[in-house]
């Protein structure tokens, strides 16, 4: 996923007021806060008071770093999915070698990043439906995954590996799509939902079987 990281450029000042240096520890102290709290309540029972006083800052300080309470939440939705993308790192590279492994260390790395950061992605995901920034940066990110998806697919194609079928951006499209709602109803507890050991298997035969038609690819 690297390149579509590269390809997409730097967001991660997304949410903080221009010009503001990352890495502050008072910045981080907000963003710890709010994961905290969002793992004990709803984002919307959160306030700016809390996020100060948790930082151990005064409210007007609160403002010398993020603009409002959504922007905080746009950078932990950033600084997640960043790290989704480097926990990925080539995995998608030299697929020949034994692609059932990488499809299965992709879909274990980005799983395990967000469940690590399981508030901020519950957070996000439901505030998607009144945040049309919250919504947009999501949409960036899912397609940023279709297209490095839908490379992958195409690269096995040409080398005999995986037959003609779908056009391999609607399958990318669907499978990554798969991966979200299944995640999401997991960690949410939102039934019918996978048990959580399973996740990963599960997801990753439903890839093989629409990728390769068989859960053992070929090496080719």
């Amino acid at each position: 996923m690297t390149t579509a990281r590269a390809a997409a450029g730097n967001t991660t000042t997304r949410g903080r007021r221009a010009g503001r240096r990352s890495g502050d520890q008072r910045e981080l102290a907000i963003l710890a806060t709010a994961e905290r709290l969002m793992a004990e309540r709803p984002f919307a029972e959160i306030s700016i008071d809390d996020l100060a006083r948790g930082a151990g800052i005064s409210r007007p300080a609160f403002y010398f770093y993020f603009p409002s309470k959504d922007a905080v939440l746009l950078t932990l939705l950033d600084r997640v999915t960043a790290e989704a993308d480097a926990a990925a790192g080539d995995t998608l590279d030299r697929m020949a070698d034994d692609p059932r492994s990488r499809w299965r260390d992709l879909i274990g790395r980005f799983h395990d990043t967000f469940r690590a950061h399981k508030a901020v992605v519950l957070a996000c995901a439901q505030a998607r439906g009144a945040n049309a920034e919250v919504r947009e940066l999501w949409a960036a990110v899912l397609e940023r995954w279709v297209r490095c998806t839908q490379t992958a697919i195409e690269a096995e194609r040409r080398r005999g590996a995986v037959p003609d079928g779908l056009p391999a951006r609607d399958l990318a499209i669907a499978l990554n799509s798969m991966n979200e709602r299944v995640m999401y109803a997991t960690f949410a507890g939102d039934g019918p939902a996978v048990a959580a050991p399973d996740v990963v298997d599960v997801l990753l035969d439903v890839w093989l079987a629409a990728i390769y038609r068989s859960t053992t690819p070929p090496s080719v």
